[in-house]
């Protein structure tokens, strides 16, 4: 038995009952030192560092700050660094963003298993704070921790818009579907002030382009004036990812972004306005969240939602760790149930980046997630159509200028 199955099973004798109505797959620690108990005994037994002081991180994802794999210097917390001035430490957990001037917008995709071929990404990281974003280990090729520092120092692209004009105007350019946000959110807390996402999709709309988009964020409403029209002519739809019901789970796996009601209010408003939506169970968190597989699509179906898809929790690089110390904070009695169960659909292993399965894993547990998705969809009748954006609509720039010279000299006719 490993230490960290033996340091478990031992923590279950101390865990306090909770009161009648608490769930049962859930006990109350009515003592807190209780619950510090098994923090710091599987923090022993998994050799993962000290988490930052929660009053430092509060409304954050990410327990620890741990320094990127490509550095050559590991920075590790000593006991004098909690004694320095709180107000100070804390101002280092205050969001940050950095304008990056960027020398292209658009990103090719090579991964067979991916659904689109072009992607935009306003923004390098994400203030949402999901524990589980497959995202984090990017910004360990930034010298940055894929922890702390994933969630508050952000990288804005304010030239987006312009570069994509300049793209779009190659010669060379075939138009497809461009993918918004398929890396970090691009309707992130920031973007209420720096606008990048919208402007780029005025110059979609503009160049008659097709785009999808991925968000668990309610300011995707803001931005209905432009998709709308767009999702008229075939140009646009949305996935919004709804990952619980649970308004507690969600803002402990998600603490900055929308809660369960905005997304499913999201949800209604843009189907209102004829805007296709999808919903996306993502991810599927073994032990935590997968028995809500069946109540999410039915909420998001009545909410107007008539596709649907989900993603099994992915653990790649730095994810391990992070994993382990979100479920260590908040759910020590079942880490190495969830742990356990990752690797029945990993082959083993806690990752398996192979194509095609990385999605929805493999084995006897995966079949079952992927048997209840199917079952669930079929009877709610989602997934009956699809939508498919066009792309015979495109104008780059050169065309729509030569066409309007052309409407000039019509004038003198």
């Amino acid at each position: 038995m490993s230490p960290v199955a033996s340091t478990a099973r031992a923590l279950r004798h101390v865990i306090v009952p909770g009161p009648r109505d608490a769930s049962p797959r859930e006990p109350a620690l009515r003592d807190p030192s209780v619950r510090d108990l098994q923090r710091r005994a599987l923090l022993r037994d998994t050799g993962r560092p000290d988490a930052v002081a929660e009053r430092l991180r509060r409304g954050r994802g990410a327990q620890t700050n741990e320094t990127g794999r490509y550095e050559r210097i590991t920075r590790e917390a000593f006991e004098e660094d909690r004694l320095h001035d709180e107000e100070e430490r804390a101002l280092a957990l205050a969001t940050e963003v950095v304008e990056e001037r960027a020398r292209t917008i658009i990103a090719r995709n090579q991964s067979p298993d991916i659904g689109f071929d072009y992607s935009i990404n306003p923004y390098r990281g994400c203030e949402h704070g999901c524990f589980y974003c497959y995202a984090r280990p990017s910004h360990a090729h930034h010298g940055l921790s894929p922890g702390l520092d994933f969630e508050t120092k952000l990288f804005a692209k304010p030239d987006a818009a312009a570069l994509l004009e300049r793209e779009l105007a190659a010669k060379s350019y075939v138009a497809k579907p461009i993918a918004l946000g398929a890396n970090t959110d691009p309707y992130q807390p920031v973007e209420r002030r720096y606008r990048i996402t919208r402007s780029v999709l005025e110059v979609l709309s503009k160049r008659s382009h097709p785009v999808g988009i991925v968000t668990k964020s309610h300011l995707v409403t803001r931005d209905v004036d432009i998709l709308g029209p767009m999702a008229e002519r075939g140009l646009a739809k949305v996935a919004i990812s709804l990952t619980t019901l649970d308004p507690v789970l969600a803002r402990r796996m998600e603490p900055r972004a929308a809660t369960p009601a905005r997304r499913l209010d999201a949800i209604k408003r843009l189907t209102d306005e004829g805007i296709p939506v999808t919903v996306l169970v993502a991810p599927i968190v073994p032990a935590i969240n997968d028995h809500e597989i069946e109540r999410i699509l039915e909420a998001a179906h009545a909410a107007g939602a008539r596709e649907a898809g989900y993603v099994l929790l992915r653990l790649p690089d730095e994810l391990k760790g992070l994993a382990r110390d979100w479920l260590i904070e908040h759910y020590p009695d079942r880490l190495e149930r969830v742990l356990s169960l990752v690797r029945q659909t990993r082959g083993g292993k806690e990752y398996d980046a192979t194509w095609g399965v990385r999605q929805t894993g493999t084995g006897a547990y995966a079949w079952m997630i992927g048997r209840r998705f199917e079952t669930a969809a079929r009877r709610l009748g989602l997934n009956a159509t699809r939508t498919r954006l066009r792309t015979d609509l495109f104008e780059p720039p050169d065309t729509a200028r030569r066409r309007a010279a052309e409407d000039q000299l019509s004038l003198f006719a």
